[in-house]
């Protein structure tokens, strides 16, 4: 066993009695270790019951003659830390989680590894962490949020409560009409219930390969989430015996299918940085033209919050993210060959799947479209792409050109927006927000959320070199690559510019000509970092651009 390194012969008898310590017996130390990575804290509500995950996850790994040793990684509350300085340290715990759990089990050499992540940044971190560390792993979420219900009976849910501070500013909502959402928005722990960031991601852990059917479905607050656990904890018994390590079962086809099942999802635009970004830790390259080619050949089939108004609860009842696989697999869209954590092929875990409501997971000949949920855009204002989530966009939008309205931070931007002075067929532009010059990448929920309340999703268009929520709906554009801080055109943008915009052909245009941009180009500087100090300056430093992941270099 690996774990022999810190507890077999006379040389680790010092390491054995740091065990001892601990209160481990020799009967526990003659078990393989399996360490149970748990992002349990008391700030985040998708991260508030995975005491009680992990606590099941280590009776399943006892039942299965294992000895689990829990440590923790840590999570940041998006919702949160949204629309101020906090969402600057969103994105960059990304790699402080995938480094703090490399470091924690190679230190501490275990078997096995059993990740307990829930909310978005932790568990694409997690993921980094366990391709680097290659040694067998499993994933068991902490499960999303139950969508709440306001008085009048209508189901609501966190993106909801964003667009009501917009309706707030539009006079079109009053301080009871925002705190009725605030009450209900959210009414249970779990990650928040719509097709957001963190379910996309745990949906996307399923279609990878590396969690169990229902992980990215069932959920927080139902006894089958613990069933779940105790099921992952015996599983990664099995796969440390047989040996099967992530590398082995995230390879090229399984990031191809994970990207497939995003699009048949409508999934957030931010698994367009973080697949990327786990699959270099994989030594696997994933190209962002690659997903216009996997979008054109994948009908969306789901249109779950805030693309409709379904949620994840929903899209359990129909059988889960397998059922949506097994649609897919209908046309072939899918290579069940490859290996799950199950020990079994996709096509063998697939085998007697059934989609049990074919009004929220489309069968495969009746999708909502023929292509994808997500689109990269390219052109002169993003030559080297930037990203919309196309299912959440209204028909009205998915042509549009108009005058640039210009800002260099969000603050500015919404400042603009709360005080009226945006108005249907704007473009909205926001710049210095992108992973440099944020530094950060910045999730613009509030601005977007505020253009939704006020009613101007289908007349206005927003583009940034930051990013979105995935609880961000209409014309959002994000990841416009190069960024403004590395001299890309979107600093060049000048107030009144028309910018044309055609998601179907997958363009987007700054119609500016060539000699007007040169000499805008010409006269630019850059302006100073925002932070200069800690952790986010050294990440301005080594981070790379959004079109590769925003990966460390």
């Amino acid at each position: 066993m690996r774990s022999d390194n810190v507890k077999k012969g006379v040389p680790t008898a010092p390491n054995r009695s740091l065990f001892y310590a601990l209160g481990y017996t020799k009967e526990e130390l003659e078990r393989p270790l399996i360490g149970v990575v748990c992002s349990y804290n008391e700030i985040v509500p998708g991260h508030m019951n995975l005491d009680k995950i992990a606590e099941a996850v280590k009776a399943g790994v006892r039942a299965a003659g294992g000895t689990p040793i829990e440590f923790p990684a840590i999570a940041v509350c998006d919702g949160i830390a949204m629309g101020h300085v906090g969402m600057k340290y969103s994105l960059v715990t990304r790699d402080l989680i995938a480094d703090s759990t490399e470091a924690m089990a190679m230190a501490h050499q275990f078997d096995g590894l059993v990740m307990i992540p829930n909310c978005d940044k932790n568990v694409p971190g997690l993921l980094m962490a366990a391709a680097r560390v290659n040694i067998p792993t499993i994933f068991c979420s902490g499960g999303p949020m139950l969508a709440g219900r306001l008085n009048d009976g209508r189901r609501t849910c966190l993106s909801h409560m964003f667009e009501a501070v917009g309706g707030y500013y539009a006079g079109k909502l009053d301080e009871a009409g925002v705190e009725e959402y605030e009450n209900s928005a959210c009414p249970t722990c779990g990650s928040c219930s719509g097709m957001y960031t963190a379910n996309s991601m745990n949906c996307l852990t399923e279609a990878i390969g590396m969690g169990l059917a229902g992980n990215g479905t069932i959920p927080a607050v139902w006894s089958a989430r613990l069933r779940l656990a105790k099921h992952a904890g015996m599983q990664i018994m099995e796969l440390v015996k047989r040996d099967i390590r992530p590398r082995d079962i995230m390879t090229a086809a399984a990031f191809h299918n994970a990207e497939t099942v995003d699009m048949a999802l409508g999934c957030s635009t931010n698994t367009m940085l973080h697949l990327p970004a786990i699959a270099h830790e994989c030594g696997i390259e994933l190209d962002l033209d690659m997903s216009n080619e996997i979008s054109s050949k994948t009908p969306n089939l789901c249109h779950l919050a805030p693309a409709g108004d379904t949620y994840m609860e929903d899209l359990e009842g129909a059988g889960g993210v397998h059922a949506v696989m097994m649609e897919l697999n209908k046309r072939g869209l899918l290579d069940t060959s490859v290996l799950t954590c199950t020990g079994k092929t996709l096509g063998e875990n697939l085998e007697g799947v059934v989609n049990r409501d074919h009004s929220l997971i489309r069968p495969i000949d009746n999708p909502y479209s023929q292509d994808g949920g997500i689109a990269v855009l390219k052109g002169n204002l993003a030559p080297e792409g930037c990203v919309v989530k196309r299912s959440a966009v209204a028909p009205e939008m998915m042509k549009h050109q108009g005058p640039a309205r210009v800002f260099n931070s969000e603050e500015e931007a919404i400042e603009a927006i709360y005080a009226g002075k945006i108005v249907a067929g704007d473009v909205v532009v926001i710049r210095y927000e992108g992973p440099k010059g944020g530094p950060g990448m910045r999730e613009m929920l509030n601005p977007t959320s505020a253009i939704a309340g006020m009613g101007l999703d289908k007349d206005v268009a927003l583009i940034t070199d930051g990013r979105f929520s995935g609880a961000t709906r209409g014309a959002s554009i994000g990841h416009v690559c190069p960024e403004a801080a590395q001299g890309g055109t979107i600093a060049f943008v000048e107030e009144g510019d028309q910018i044309a915009i055609d998601i179907p052909a997958c363009k987007i245009e700054l119609l500016v000509d060539e000699e007007t941009l040169s000499a805008r180009r010409a006269a630019w500087t850059c302006p100073e970092p925002k932070i200069k100090t800690g952790y986010l300056a050294r990440y301005a430093k080594l981070v790379t651009s959004a079109a590769r992941g925003a990966v460390l270099e």
